[in-house]
């Protein structure tokens, strides 16, 4: 089983020696855990990829301190990308710019392009300062599978890994991924939502599209099946969720609003109404779902779609396709 490290500075010197000499290791930020090597080291980016079982053609995100460590990744740093640090770094915003000449191919996927971003989480922070450098780092579960929130679901994910050290800084604050947005042409492109919404980007930036990936692209995490429970789930749109369930020949865990009703043989697992608290809850639930071992899961879909529920609606399709 994976070490478990309290985020003292003993656990973070630890973490960070194994970083600097070549290693892998997992660390908390705001929005999952994150499975962090040295961005400039091939090998240990090769790792990372291998633990996961991730697929080659997905790209990792560089973690830096701030703008100066994100400018010695990157080519293009321009007035837009100072604006947007200056709002919403550090913080659960990921920059997709056009990559520096000393990136290696292995953290980015072989793109020309590379993601950035600053964490905003306190142990991260401390980590990036004693690792001395930018740390690249997907999620820190096994490929596809539901995003770890705290160091127990990365434990859960890596079992066979004993050499892997966990640090431990509580429940991810925010819950789901960052918000990616591309600034590699003249109209910024939202490539994955999150909790920087797409509306408060349009008042910094003017126009923003939001792209809808159908496979894997530029961005991390855009493959059409991610974040996605280890059996069958379906979403279903409330007014039909009480016939729906009614007509299952097996039991399910249903993640339901407040109210919902859910009757035996089905487990309810409550969600929040509240957007940011449901996005805080959503892989949670998606685990505790798994954890019940009923054969399949049912999620009553938010009826909100702008702000924070446009990020938790992308999630939930990716988990629910089949």
């Amino acid at each position: 089983m994976p070490r478990v490290l309290p985020a003292v500075d003993a656990g973070i010197s630890e973490v960070a020696e194994r970083i600097r000499g070549g290693g892998v290791a997992a660390f908390p930020t705001e929005t999952v855990y994150g499975l962090g090597a040295s961005t400039l080291d091939p090998a240990a980016l090769r790792e990372i990829y291998r633990m996961k079982g991730r697929p080659s053609d997905n790209p990792l995100i560089a973690h830096v301190v701030d703008a100066v460590d994100a400018k010695r990744l990157v080519q293009g740093w321009d007035r837009r990308c100072a604006r947007l640090a200056a709002a919403f770094w550090p913080g659960p915003l990921t920059l997709i710019l056009p990559r520096g000449s000393a990136v290696p191919d292995e953290a980015v996927a072989g793109l020309p392009s590379i993601a950035v971003r600053s964490p905003m989480h306190p142990v991260a922070r401390s980590l990036l300062y004693a690792v001395g450098g930018p740390v690249s780092a997907p999620s820190a579960n096994r490929s596809g599978h539901v995003s770890p929130t705290t160091a127990a679901h990365v434990v859960e994910d890596f079992p066979a890994e004993p050499d892997l050290l966990v640090l431990d800084g509580g429940r991810a604050g925010f819950g789901i991924e960052s918000t990616v947005l591309d600034l590699c042409a003249a109209e910024p492109v939202v490539r994955r939502p999150g909790s920087v919404t797409v509306e408060a980007l349009r008042r910094f930036l003017g126009p923003v599209q939001v792209a809808h990936a159908v496979q894997q692209g530029a961005s991390p995490g855009t493959s059409l099946i991610h974040y996605a429970p280890d059996r069958p789930a379906t979403m279903v749109p409330a007014t039909r969720l009480p016939a729906f369930l009614a007509t299952l020949p097996e039991p399910a865990a249903v993640l339901a609003m407040p109210g919902t009703e859910v009757h035996d043989p089905h487990v309810a697992i409550r969600m929040d109404p509240d957007a940011e608290v449901y996005a805080r809850m959503l892989y949670a639930g998606l685990r505790e779902a798994e954890a019940t071992g009923l054969p399949r899961i049912v999620i009553e879909e938010p009826a909100g779609r702008e702000g924070v529920w446009l990020a938790v609606l992308d999630r939930l399709r990716r988990a629910t396709v089949r």
